[in-house]
């Protein structure tokens, strides 16, 4: 055994294990596998073009190099982005754990009570500090965030107003200028007028539908959001505000004042810049609008027995069953950060979040007072962390860059200097240094901090914040610690059993891979820092552009997209760019098939599409003729079709390349879905398949972790005619030469998470790559052979074999009361994650291995399927008291003096034995979602208002 080899690390199946997997599918070898699985049409002919694979010794060396090359300067940029301290406590026990970040979305909520837990605990965290009455377990990032307020604004603009046709939407000049442009974007499609003007000057009128401000404004200036909240209130403007979380400490809470929404980003809570990202955003917003806010929301409800239960809420906000008519495609968060901010808050708990807020104020009122001493003209009469001052910008650039320190430079006459929680009073000294130069001046250097009046007295914090015990009784490592692993052993990740979700790709996320995302010089990095300075970051960026480039067939990359949603929105707005480029302003036609995951007909959407959607024929396919007959009809508007490859049914359908071929024809481009690219890479290619763009899920099939729930990523490739529409940004030149406006914040999205998929991609090289791909089909083929007879394969491709999925059909059971969620919980008690769960057909379970998992994990899986199978034979279906409709059984059931079940507590919990050598107990039964839904309850309440609902 080659030891250096990392895909023998990667993959599960062991060679030795190939001869008895193939024999149960019914194949010589694994060649006729994949030749009866794959189209011949659509083959590769040659091998990827990528580097010789690294080991995981040659590739931590690798980027260990690349990180020295990186100038990590001390930052006071600013512009929402700051340095931070992430508690060790934090860092190692959630970013460097497997059981956090391996984790699944939790859709089983009855495994995912920890998670859920920090989750509600983040959002309570946030309702505090923005007075606010509800708010989501997280958004992408800060400039997203507001984007989701502008559509959440105007999507409900005519409810208590008669505003149903005002379409224009203010925004202060003294928003971030990232925000700003992702406004536009998302403006432009669906008929959103933006007006950016003064917020101190500007005369609000009734046709507008809404405002955003931020606050403390990019310059640092503290406004009178009060009074402009008052403002717009009279003439029904409702009013949107991007606030400094950490400010709020010190600044009353916008909710007091008035605000419906309130966004930003809970960066600065731990979370490393890490070039622009993953960060969590937060949102925030009134109870009038529980079923349009975006993302997702914990809440509280009751388990079988009636016991305080945690779960998703109010989930008919969720796309595929708004599809079309959604206000937002977004059908992620950013867990893993968002998990790490709300510890952030309980280590520190209010008091200490105020030290650390009046530590930063104080830090910048010193240094202001010591700019005047030097006769330099400080400009923000109020601020809490950054000041604008007067000076050189060309001068003051030149004596900073020679300490090793950037500062933001508005113009040449301007300089702005944001204060964090990293700065001393060394570092202040170093600054008046800096300033003592370009002044040829000199002043006593700061010895102490003092309390000052920065803040104006009418906008102080009266309220109080963090009240509750969880934010009050965990402040040493010992505590935070234990009540991390408490909440930790309640979730069930990869850590501890398979997660077979289909279409969801969880594969594993090696530890080589995630290593370098603890390393301070790439997680020091602000993604506005002159160009010359993260050069490592620009070395593996451009590389692994360049793979995801040539791994797909296409021209080129654009990394900014930060999730799977918003790299559909991203490829239909480059779509969208190019037709208008040629004057087909018109295009605006898109064409989804029925079997479309719902965020694509939401993503047409919201570029300003019309969908119309096509038929899928009885073995699942798309109907081609259907289809035909539609792009004809729509020929002279036909902008896209959304297309996912293998499709959402797990097949490789033969006529893909006549779809294409029947698109282009009639003046449309092709959108490839990526959430199956586990099934193409080295195989096959969206290029191959003569589709224009595609999105990639670097979270599934490039190795990032999901995270409970995220971070994701979701870059866009595209054909030659693309190329010169991908996104830029405002401040670092990004995308092509007619670029798009912004998608993301950062120039290059959650850059930080980007190591990972370059890592993924360096060490299994291209023959690696192309084995994975195969193991995945053959471990999806195998475990369909092994499940044959047990569970009818739902669709399968014109010579019975499957992709990298399968869907089992489960709905002959309901003649014996069985539904599929009986099934999903009773896998917990044989210690496994439910497949995904009637998606895309309904009563029906989806089941993807990956590559990852070996032969005795999916025999596990099997047999526990298999078993379950016979339970629902010995089902009754007038009697419910049964293993599946009681699951799954906790260890207080198993414990309790009473055993009053017609069956044994061994058939309860220990069903088959492997489950007694590592035995996962829910910590909760069956929770009920409908009791949450109508007692909505989504912060960490004390528990006598929980008793009260």
């Amino acid at each position: 055994m080659n030891t250096n080899d990392f895909s023998i690390r990667h993959i599960g199946p062991r060679l030795s294990d190939y001869d008895a997997m193939l024999k149960t599918i019914g194949v010589s070898s694994l060649d006729q596998l994949i030749n009866e699985t794959i189209p011949d049409n659509i083959k590769l002919q040659k091998e990827l073009d990528l580097d010789e694979p690294m080991s995981e010794f040659e590739y931590s060396s690798h980027i260990n190099e690349l990180s020295k090359l990186n100038k990590v300067y001390k930052t006071y940029i600013g512009l929402g982005y700051n340095p931070t301290i992430l508690p060790a406590v934090i860092q190692r026990n959630i970013l460097e754990n497997p059981g956090w970040y391996t984790a699944y979305t939790p859709y089983q909520a009855e495994i995912a009570q920890g998670r859920l837990e920090a989750l509600l605990n983040f959002q309570t965290m946030v309702t505090d500090l923005t007075g606010m009455e509800l708010a989501n377990a997280s958004l992408l990032d800060e400039s997203t965030a507001a984007a989701e307020a502008m559509s959440l604004l105007f999507a409900v603009r005519d409810r208590d107003q008669k505003k149903a046709d005002v379409n224009k939407f203010f925004v202060s000049d003294l928003v971030l200028p990232q925000t700003i442009d992702l406004l536009e974007t998302r403006a432009v499609p669906i008929g959103i007028e933006l007006v950016i003007g003064n917020e101190a000057e500007y005369n609000l009128t009734n046709d507008y539908f809404g405002a955003l401000l931020q606050y403390p404004a990019k310059n640092g200036k503290i406004t009178d959001i009060k009074s402009f909240i008052e403002k717009a209130n009279a003439v029904n403007i409702k009013v949107a505000v991007c606030a400094d979380i950490l400010s709020l400490i010190k600044l009353e809470a916008p909710g007091k004042f008035g605000a419906d929404v309130v966004v930003g980003t809970t960066q600065r809570f731990g979370i490393p810049m890490g070039y622009g990202g993953p960060h969590a955003a937060y949102f925030a917003t009134k109870e009038a609008y529980k079923r349009d806010i975006p993302g997702r929301i914990i809440g509280v409800t009751k388990d079988k027995n009636g016991n305080r239960a945690l779960r998703m809420a109010l989930q008919t906000r969720e796309q595929h069953i708004k599809r079309d008519k959604a206000t937002s495609n977004i059908c992620t968060a950013q867990v893993l950060l968002a998990v790490m901010a709300g510890m952030y808050a309980v280590y520190h708990g209010p008091r200490g979040l105020t030290y650390i807020a009046n530590k930063v104020n104080n830090s910048a009122a010193a240094l202001s007072k010591a700019l005047k001493d030097l006769g330099i003209e400080q400009t923000n009469a109020y601020f809490f962390d950054t000041i604008q001052i007067k000076a050189d910008a060309v001068k003051t650039k030149y004596e900073a860059e020679k300490k090793e320190v950037n500062f933001h430079y508005p113009d040449t006459n301007t300089v702005t200097i944001s204060i964090n929680e990293t700065t001393s009073i060394s570092d202040l000294n170093e600054i008046i240094s800096i300033f003592e130069k370009v002044t040829e001046t000199t002043t006593s250097p700061i010895e102490t901090l003092e309390t000052n009046d920065t803040i104006p007295d009418h906008l102080q914090r009266e309220t109080e914040f963090l009240t509750l015990d969880v934010f009050n009784s965990y402040h040493s490592e010992t505590e935070l610690m234990r009540y991390i692993k408490r909440l930790e052993r309640k979730d069930l990740a990869l850590n501890q059993s398979m997660i077979s979700l289909g279409s969801c790709t969880m594969k594993l996320n090696a530890a080589a891979e995630m290593l370098p995302l603890s390393n301070p010089n790439w997680g020091n990095i602000h993604p506005f820092a002159p160009v010359n300075q993260p050069i490592g970051y620009k070395l593996v960026l451009n590389a692994l552009e360049n793979q995801l480039t040539e791994i797909t067939g296409f021209s080129a990359t654009s990394l900014q997209p930060n999730s799977g949603a918003q790299g559909e929105f991203a490829g239909l707005m480059v779509i969208r760019a190019y037709h208008e480029s040629r004057g087909d302003h018109h295009r605006n036609i898109c064409l989804i098939p029925s079997s479309a995951h719902g965020t694509n007909p939401a993503s047409a959407v919201m570029a300003g599409m019309k969908v119309v959607v096509t038929k899928a024929s009885e073995n699942g396919n798309i109907d081609v003729e259907d289809l035909r007959e539609k792009a004809i009809k729509y020929k002279d508007n036909l902008s896209a079709l959304m297309v996912t490859y293998p499709s959402t049914h797990g097949v490789f359908e033969s006529a893909i390349c006549e779809i294409t071929q029947i698109i282009h024809d009639n003046g449309g481009q092709v959108y490839m879905d990526g959430a199956n690219m586990n099934a193409q890479v080295g195989l096959t290619n969206p290029g191959k398949i003569g589709a224009d763009v595609c999105h990639l899920n670097l979270h599934k099939t490039f190795a990032i972790p999901h995270g409970g729930g995220g971070p994701g990523v979701g870059p866009i490739c595209v054909a030659k005619q693309l190329v010169p529409f991908l996104p830029g940004n405002p401040i670092i030149k990004t995308g092509g030469h007619q670029s798009i406006s912004a998608i993301s914040a950062a120039p290059f999205g959650s850059a930080l998470a980007c190591l990972i998929s370059y890592g993924y991609i360096k060490m299994l090289g291209a023959a690696g790559l192309k084995k994975s791909t195969e193991i995945a089909i053959l471990n999806a083929n195998y475990i369909k052979a092994r499940l044959d007879g047990a569970f009818n394969t739902l669709y399968s491709g014109e010579k019975g074999r499957a992709a990298h999925e399968m869907i089992i059909d489960c709905r002959e059971f309901k003649a014996k009361g069985i539904e599929v969620v009986d099934i999903a919980k009773r896998l917990m008690d044989y210690g496994f994650h439910a497949p995904t769960v009637s998606f895309p057909v309904a009563g029906t379970m989806m089941i993807e291995p990956t590559e990852s998992e070996s032969k005795e994990e999916m025999d596990r899986f099997c047999d526990a399927m298999i078993s379950i199978r016979h339970e629902i034979e010995a089902a009754d279906k007038d009697d419910d008291n049964n293993p599946l409709k009681n699951a799954p059984h906790t260890q207080a059931m198993l414990t309790d003096d009473e055993w009053n079940l017609p069956y044994s507590r061994k058939t309860a919990a220990f069903p088959l034995e492997y489950v007694a050598d590592n035995k996962f107990w829910p910590t909760v039964r069956r929770v009920d979602d409908a009791y949450g839904d109508r007692n909505l309850i989504c912060t960490c309440a004390p528990i006598e208002e929980y008793m009260e609902a």
